[in-house]
């Protein structure tokens, strides 16, 4: 039999991944794929840097877990083709998370209105969703 948790337990490990991140987090928009894992170096051009709001998810429920407020960048720092994003804390030295960014309805772990970029132009974060496992 796989393991299998409650609800209840997958809010709580989500909702723990918010606090442990912390308030103010920075996300980082980036060329090309991810790198391995979040521990092994930056990879690709910062197209893009966000300041997510205080409170940046909701809370969990129903074993999901999805942004609050808006996750903008109203002046991208650089031009190019946005593939992965990695979530920092306030200070931005520790990366806790990585994914990839497609455009709305493209199947990346984050989605923009558009991920082809032009320096300056304004970056809107469309759908972002962590889903916790072993249901």
């Amino acid at each position: 039999m796989a393991l299998q948790l409650s609800v209840a337990v997958r809010n709580a490990r989500l909702d723990a991944t918010e606090t442990q991140i912390g308030t103010s987090p920075v996300m980082l928009l980036r060329t090309g794929a991810p790198p391995a894992d979040c521990a092994t170096a930056n990879s690709g051009t910062v197209c893009a840097t966000l300041n997510l709001p205080s409170d940046w998810m909701a809370s969990a429920s129903g074993g999901t877990k999805a942004k609050s407020g808006t996750w903008q960048d109203v002046a991208a720092d650089a031009a190019g083709t946005i593939g992965h994003y990695r979530i920092y804390d306030s200070t931005v030295t520790t990366c806790h998370e990585q994914g990839t960014v497609t455009i709305t309805g493209g199947g990346g772990d984050l989605t923009l209105d558009n991920n082809v970029v032009a320096i300056n132009q304004a970056i809107t974060i469309t759908g972002y969703t962590l889903t916790d496992a072993n249901a």
